[in-house]
């Protein structure tokens, strides 16, 4: 599939007029808990030429495409992923942080790098996974729950736990979190990883209250932590030597 899927980003950039600086896989393939029928969900970050970026115009600065074959892509021209990293936004911090990259341009990453880690601000982070957090514990409150509503409610309550607890942005594998857990709670959802791996994405699963509470609670606990946090602070002068550096 990782031939197929590069294939199709080489077909993109010459229809497109575009050059890929980073093409990664998201979603619950990139976060560890994949069932058998995930499709795959490409992000990508893309320049046009120079020239494009010339016009006093507002132009289309995202490229999407869906396939027959579970290929599910979304893409952001250069700049507007200049525009989201000056507001800490977290998807576009998670593709710089990922870890499986189907297009991966080591000069754009370099400098990239640095910047996010100003631009990283604990208070939008943790925000935006609980929001996330709250409405996946909002469905997962009933007798029978999707397996998958259960682990995006975990994933994103031990993500915004991480940014509290260690000040940096968390990691993007799932597993890399789970020593966040007690114990009890980490033998429950090590369990529940081995039945997700072997049931399709719409699998419901009973419910165990002792892992909703713990959650409910946790998010609770986050919530009030959450406002006491700091902001980042992008240097936007640096921002742009970066950004031209790269358009070059």
């Amino acid at each position: 599939m990782k031939t197929k899927i590069i294939e199709k980003l080489k077909a993109l950039e010459k229809e497109k007029n575009i050059e890929i600086l980073l093409a990664i896989e998201s979603g619950s393939r990139s976060w560890g808990f994949a069932s058998p029928d995930s499709d795959y969900d490409i992000r990508f970050i893309y320049k046009h030429p120079i020239d494009w970026y010339l016009s006093p115009w507002e132009k289309r600065d995202t490229i999407e495409f869906m396939t027959e074959d579970d290929l599910d892509g979304s893409g952001w021209d250069l700049k507007k992923a200049f525009h989201l990293l000056n507001k800490s936004n977290v998807p576009n911090l998670e593709h710089l942080y990922s870890h499986i990259f189907y297009v991966k341009n080591e000069k754009f990453l370099k400098l990239m790098k640095p910047l996010a880690e100003q631009a990283f601000s604990p208070v939008s982070v943790v925000f935006h996974y609980l929001s996330m957090s709250k409405k996946y514990l909002e469905a997962c409150n009933k007798d029978e729950v999707k397996l998958k509503d259960y682990f995006y409610c975990l994933r994103t309550t031990l993500a915004s736990k991480w940014v509290v607890e260690k000040g940096t942005f968390p990691p993007v594998i799932f597993h890399e979190m789970l020593d966040l857990l007690p114990e009890s709670i980490l033998k429950k959802v090590q369990f529940l990883l081995n039945v997700k791996s072997e049931n399709g994405e719409k699998y419901y699963h009973s419910q165990d209250w002792e892992l909703f509470e713990y959650l409910k609670s946790e998010i609770e606990k986050l919530s009030e932590v959450a406002k006491t946090l700091k902001v980042g602070n992008l240097d936007k002068k640096e921002a742009e030597k970066v950004f031209v550096e790269i358009l070059k």
